[in-house]
């Protein structure tokens, strides 16, 4: 009998882990999860019937469109959420809108649960900001000679005063007579 040798797959179970993860990191993953799971129970209620032994409960309305309608709309935005997180914050505000606008069109929002999620969803879209990599510089040996120092008197960047006109200095601002706008 041959024993086998574990294998080191690149292409394993942790390969396809590793790689999902890296892909949900880069974008606004949980606010596209909670925005598509919002849509859902919003475009479903409308036109499900709930089956109660031989007592059949249907639970349609008749802006059953609009609810399919806004239900579309909130699994695409959060679908854009995760393709194209350039757009975040507009998905974030029409998500938000949306679930606002599905509180009196689709049965409470899908009953409160597909309202819930999808004003998660568009929050965590507003506040989520891409990972910016830090690299740290390296520091410099001398400051450039031609960087003017700015408490340096002389400084080119700063406006001089006019001849025989001494700086007027006031206690919280030090005003710069080059500029010749004064209100008195």
């Amino acid at each position: 009998m041959k024993a086998e040798a574990a294998t080191t797959d690149p292409r394993g179970f942790t390969y396809w882990r590793l790689r999902f993860r890296a892909w949900r990191g880069n974008r606004p993953f949980w606010a596209g999860l909670f925005t598509l799971l919002g849509g859902i129970p919003i475009a479903y209620f409308p036109y499900g019937n709930l089956k109660l032994g031989n007592l059949t409960l249907a639970m349609s309305t008749t802006a059953g469109a609009g609810s399919l309608i806004i239900g579309v709309l909130l699994v695409t935005l959060g679908l854009t959420m995760w393709y194209h997180s350039l757009v975040r914050v507009f998905s974030g505000v029409a998500a938000i809108l949306l679930a606002l606008v599905s509180i009196p069109i689709s049965n409470f929002g899908g009953f409160l649960l597909g309202y819930l999620f999808a004003l998660v969803g568009g929050g965590l879209a507003l506040a989520w900001v891409p990972v910016k990599h830090y690299v740290p510089e390296e520091p410099a040996e001398e400051y450039d000679e031609w960087a003017p120092e700015p408490d340096r008197p002389g400084d080119p960047l700063l406006p001089a005063p006019r001849e025989g006109a001494e700086p007027n200095v006031t206690e919280t601002t030090a005003e710069a007579n080059g500029g010749r706008n004064s209100a008195g």
